[in-house]
């Protein structure tokens, strides 16, 4: 007799050998319909996989994350088995499952067209209408070898030769198409019926430059249909957000060639910036930091110390003069620590708090660079406080609550916290990693914020919480951290003289809310679409005459307003008053006053508010009143 038991802990007994399909047809009829594979002792297996000892098993459906897994590798299959049908001399490569679903790559004569991705997706569409079911067979790794340099699939061939020789592989079949795969699989192609293919991209053999380029074509899939709309409704959503986008439109930024990963800020931007970085300054002075301004070079021993070297060489960018090396800084802790061993410090200086706007470079790779989200030159908000294990607990749960205000003042409620434990390659002992790991997980509980534990995720330094926004159409972005380092200190040899007179190494929180002030401007752009906060929006306020007699009172309402702080834009153009409110809604402006004769007459302005609001005809204090209003509460 076999027994499997169950996820609610009962069991089913079984008179021999079974499979997960039956399974789940001896719990009932509608679970085996929609059974998709199966967890085997906690492995994911197909449907037809036979079970010949005692197991627990849960069946897996469309419902479950194991699933959805399922659905996108199954898709990616479909995907070729298309391809093959229409374009037979085409050669299939790879096809693994990413974030939201999926991609393949192919070797063809020719380059595939917008009109052959529509081809293909309703090629998978007829397959899947087909409901053909997916079998696994084994085959020696020589033997399989033989069998796909016969069919021309010399890709395949070649992935099969890496693996050592005797073992042997799995291969999955839906009609006409096999494929080399590890699986699981769908049981038959009619379950995948919600896939949309999203792209064409290039993409080299094995990602190596050298070799052939293929042809990658993204597509994604999704359990239901109103999930797979609601993915395709974000993903538009996002292009129209797309900061890169607005970037252009907005005149706020720009990317050039002569500067790859780096950022030209046009005044409009820099407005931005300067809004972001005047009120983090704010909050260090708010917050007892002293900022502080270290070195952008710094001597390779100085990396060698913090391990920085040997680790991360290869993301710095180096130099040479009088035949030393120097590093530009990727991150400022190094420079905090050199400044903070600047005489002596007591207990009584303790917990000190630094911070620097402090510019950082990393030598990230081109493919992996996007618009201001990704650079290779960015400005953190980097702090570093100096403390004794005492104080830990306490800095990490009043840090906690001053991130969650400065990113409500961005726009931000939603929130998602992340403690990142020990990795498997670490220094120090397991004793400060108790601490550490406790004062980072008891911070979050005391701040009443629930946490997701990411086990061996931390540096090799220490554990962090990691603070992750959730914005307007449900993407998550990681910025703040908080990491506890007991070892860089030492590294570095920085001390402070305790109460009891003894010399002492002080731990080393370090910590960033915006994190990259680049990225984080991306972050903001999107969220808000590009209509930023009238606090922070670069033009805050357009005055616009209807004719030439209100342009001396257009001056003196500009004036008015700049006085008080505001940032203003005058046009006086020769041009009709619905072209001009069209052009600067277009720049989503918060605020737009129109001035013809009856305004004029009146000492008063008429006030449009963004997204195409007409608040009525208010005089220039009542206006100045509001808007300040405005920008105080953020």
């Amino acid at each position: 007799m076999i027994y499997i038991t169950l996820p609610d802990g009962s069991k089913r007994e079984f008179p021999g050998p079974v499979t997960v399909a039956e399974v789940a047809a001896s719990i009932g009829a509608g679970l085996a319909k929609a059974a998709l594979g199966g967890k085997l002792d906690g492995k994911l297996v197909d449907t037809s996989h036979a079970i010949g000892t005692d197991a627990t098993l849960a069946i897996v459906t469309a419902k479950d994350a194991d699933g959805l897994e399922l659905i996108r590798h199954s898709t990616a299959h479909l995907l070729a088995y298309a391809v093959k049908e229409l374009f037979p001399d085409a050669q299939v490569t790879i096809g693994p499952v990413i974030e939201n679903g999926f991609f393949y790559d192919f070797s063809y004569k020719r380059p595939f067209t917008p009109e052959d991705l529509t081809a293909i997706e309703r090629k998978m569409a007829n397959l899947a209408d087909k409901d053909e079911p997916v079998t696994r067979r084994v085959l020696p790794r020589d033997q399989a070898i033989e069998h796909f340099k016969s069919l021309g699939e010399h890709y395949k061939a070649e992935i099969i030769g890496s693996i050592p020789a005797g073992e042997d592989v799995s291969l999955y079949r839906e009609g006409k198409f096999e494929d080399l795969c590890r699986g699981p699989h769908v049981p038959s192609t009619g379950k995948l019926k919600h896939f949309k293919l999203m792209k064409l991209a290039g993409a080299y053999w094995r990602g190596d430059h050298k070799n052939e380029m293929l042809q990658r074509i993204y597509g994604t899939a999704w359990a239901t249909k109103d999930e797979l709309q609601q993915h395709l409704t974000m993903l538009e959503e996002a292009e129209k957000r797309d900061h890169r986008k607005l970037g252009r439109e907005l005149d706020l930024f720009h990317i050039d060639d002569h500067a790859p990963g780096l950022v030209f800020w046009h005044p409009k931007g820099w407005t931005v910036w300067q809004g972001v970085e005047q009120y983090m300054r704010q909050v260090y002075r708010d917050n007892g930091y002293l900022e502080v301004k270290a070195p952008q070079l710094l001597d390779k021993s100085l990396w060698e110390k913090t391990g920085h070297w040997d680790k991360y060489r290869e993301n710095m960018f180096t130099t040479e003069s009088e035949k030393r090396d120097y590093a530009l800084k990727p991150m400022n802790c190094p420079g905090h620590i050199l400044i903070f061993k600047q005489g002596i410090k007591s207990y009584r200086d303790l917990p000190l708090r630094y911070g620097e706007f402090g510019q950082c470079h990393r030598n990230e790779a081109t493919g992996g660079l996007h618009g201001i989200m990704r650079v290779r030159g960015f400005t953190q908000d980097d702090g570093h406080i100096f403390c004794t294990e005492e104080q830990i607990l306490d800095e990490c749960v009043n840090y906690t609550a001053l991130l969650q205000k400065v990113y409500a003042d961005f726009g931000f409620k939603n929130i998602i916290y992340k403690v990142a434990t020990r990795p498997e390659k670490r220094i120090g002992s397991d004793e400060s990693w108790d601490k550490a790991e406790f004062a980072v997980m008891e911070a979050l509980r005391r701040s009443g914020c629930e946490f997701e534990v990411s086990v061996g995720d931390g540096a090799f330094y220490g554990p962090k919480i990691e603070y992750t926004l959730k914005d307007a159409i449900g993407r998550q972005w990681q910025c703040g951290t908080m990491q506890v380092d007991f070892f860089m200190t030492e590294r570095l040899d920085a001390e402070y003289v305790g109460e009891d007179s003894a010399r002492h190494r002080p731990v080393m929180l370090h910590r960033a809310i915006v994190g990259s002030l680049e990225r984080f401007i991306g972050i903001l752009i999107e969220e808000h679409a590009g209509a930023l906060p009238t606090w922070l929006a670069p033009v805050q306020v357009a005055v616009l005459n209807i004719t030439d007699s209100q342009a001396e009172y257009c001056r003196e309402i500009a004036k008015t307003l700049q006085n008080q702080g505001l940032r203003v834009d005058l046009d006086l153009r020769n041009e009709k008053i619905t072209y001009k409110i069209r052009e600067h809604s277009m720049q989503k402006l918060p605020y737009i006053l129109v001035v013809g004769d009856k305004e004029k007459a009146a000492g008063a302005v008429a006030v449009r508010a963004r997204g195409n609001l007409d608040l009525g005809v208010m005089s220039l204090e009542a206006f100045a009143q509001k808007i300040s209003a405005d920008i105080a509460s953020k």
